[in-house]
């Protein structure tokens, strides 16, 4: 072949290849845009139902402004100390503030703003859903539309434990959101937030679902995304593809105050079964059955012979409450609450919460090898209930006993103690350190039993404990005042 044939062949393959890639590039290119969520249409449908919420609080002139997200701070906290809202500051067209701007002297009483958040319609007479915490401590409450119109909205009923509140404005021509599953989200699945961040409201923002039922320590679990969500987004609607609320925007997970990848939405139905009380009746009333509980750890699952790790250990029970009159014990561990399956320490106060006061209720627990059911009846939680915090009994100055394997030197318990405490067996602590000191255990308590056997008196308690077994973890009813509750105390290697 001619070199310049060779040539020209050459060049033509190169070509050739050069427009075969760009073609494949081309369509992944395509298949990734096609890949990709269009938020257009559902950010049109969504927003006229979201509404930016800023509150107000009266206070003495002289006296410091309440706590709350202040637009004026929020914008300085990003922009800068410098940053002045429009219309603000010692510039031509405003007035001074202060002292020497009138404004500031004196002990009248004025309104100052308090906060900024979000919230959406779930109906179309005027009800709205947000954050308790939004509207928590305000004594207005300015509702602003996406079509510029101005609302005065009055708290029909709000509930901490939750953080949601319902709020309700006189208006027409107003667009609810469609209330959606949450349970039928699926990591990984796009949703969609609209809110007010730092009050700049209708802001649209998106991403996946990061994962669900995330417990952080609060009365409900989460849902977890990675959605952009700041201060001013509190109330606001997580939405999922179809148009559907299924979450409140409520918390982020952060170092420095702002957004960092985690962000916090309350499940929809959650926050309906709230709504529905708050509706009814401005408040929420819970069930309570009177125990502290502890997590069901893997030193647990052993002591108590429990074929999986799950349930809740009741670890003490408040007496004349109704679990202690249903016959539930220390060292108990709740799997079931009626039809709810006990998976985790953090169902159990939420089923007994949503269950209606009065009703008896069947229970399974755990109990010396066996699974059991009691039936407990209901009864109200009191909102200012607080926990009695038992104080330590003072054991008697009397010689030291020998320390034992659990880090216990015990001693029989006085007669005027038994009269007491209404009680026929178990050792006083004397002395405590150890593995049964990092498990809480403190002198003048009472030890009742150890594993499932009730402890008569001190020599039966030597024998048990001296067939202990290094590194295994070992249950004991530890009695405190009118306190009974279980411990669990793990033995060094």
């Amino acid at each position: 072949m001619p070199q310049s044939m060779s040539r020209r062949f050459a060049r033509h393959s190169m070509l050739m290849l050069f427009a075969a890639f760009a073609m494949l590039m081309g369509s992944i290119a395509q298949a990734q845009t096609r890949g990709l969520p269009d938020f257009t249409d559902l950010v049109d449908q969504a927003d006229p139902a979201v509404v930016n919420i800023r509150t107000s609080a009266k206070i003495s002139a002289r006296g410091p402004a309440p706590g709350g997200q202040d637009p004026a701070e929020l914008f300085k906290w990003f922009f800068g100390p410098d940053f002045e809202m429009p219309g603000q500051g010692n510039g031509p067209g405003t007035t001074p503030r202060g002292p020497r701007g009138g404004g500031g002297g004196g002990g009248e009483e004025r309104e100052v703003p308090r906060g900024v958040g979000s919230g959406f319609f779930i109906s179309n007479d005027g009800f709205i859903l947000t954050n308790h915490h939004v509207v928590a401590g305000a004594d207005e409450i300015t509702v602003t539309l996406t079509d510029r119109r101005e609302f005065k909205a009055k708290i029909i009923g709000s509930d901490q434990r939750t953080d949601v509140a319902l709020i309700k404005i006189e208006a027409t021509g107003l667009t609810p959101l469609r209330i959606g599953d949450p349970s039928t989200l699926r990591k990984g699945e796009w949703v969609m937030a609209i809110g007010s961040p730092f009050g700049l409201d209708s802001t649209v923002t998106a991403g996946i679902v990061s994962a669900k039922g995330r417990d952080t320590g609060d009365y409900l679990p989460f849902i977890q995304t990675d959605v952009a969500v700041n201060p001013g987004n509190s109330g606001g609607p997580l939405l999922n593809m179809r148009g559907e609320v299924i979450g409140i925007n409520s918390q982020i997970i952060s170092r420095n105050g702002g957004f960092m990848g985690i962000s916090l939405a309350i499940p929809i139905d959650d926050a309906m079964r709230v709504v529905e009380q708050l509706r009814a009746s401005g408040r929420v009333v819970r069930g309570r059955i009177g125990v502290q509980i502890g997590e069901v750890t893997r030193d647990i699952v052993e002591a108590l012979g429990l074929k999986t790790q799950q349930g809740a250990l009741v670890r003490a029970i408040e007496k004349g409450s109704p679990a202690e009159k249903a016959g539930i014990q220390p060292g108990d561990v709740v799997l079931k609450f009626g039809d709810r399956t006990i998976e985790r320490l953090s169902d159990l106060p939420r089923a007994v919460g949503d269950t209606k006061p009065g009703v008896s209720v069947p229970v399974q627990v755990w109990r010396l090898g066996n699974s059991r059911t009691v039936n407990v009846v209901v009864t109200e939680l009191q909102a200012d209930k607080d926990a009695k915090v038992p104080t330590p009994g003072k054991a008697p100055d009397e010689p030291k006993n020998q320390i034992d394997t659990l880090g216990l030197a015990v001693i029989e318990v006085p007669a005027a103690r038994r009269a007491e405490l209404s009680i026929q067996g178990g050792v006083q602590v004397q002395t405590v350190e150890g593995a049964a000191e990092r498990a809480g255990i403190r002198p003048g308590d009472i030890v009742m039993a150890l594993g499932t056997t009730e402890i008569v008196n001190v020599n039966q308690y030597r024998t048990l404990t001296a067939k202990l077994e290094k590194g295994k973890t070992y249950g004991l009813l530890v009695r405190r005042d009118e306190l009974t509750q279980w411990v669990t105390v793990k033995l060094a290697k």
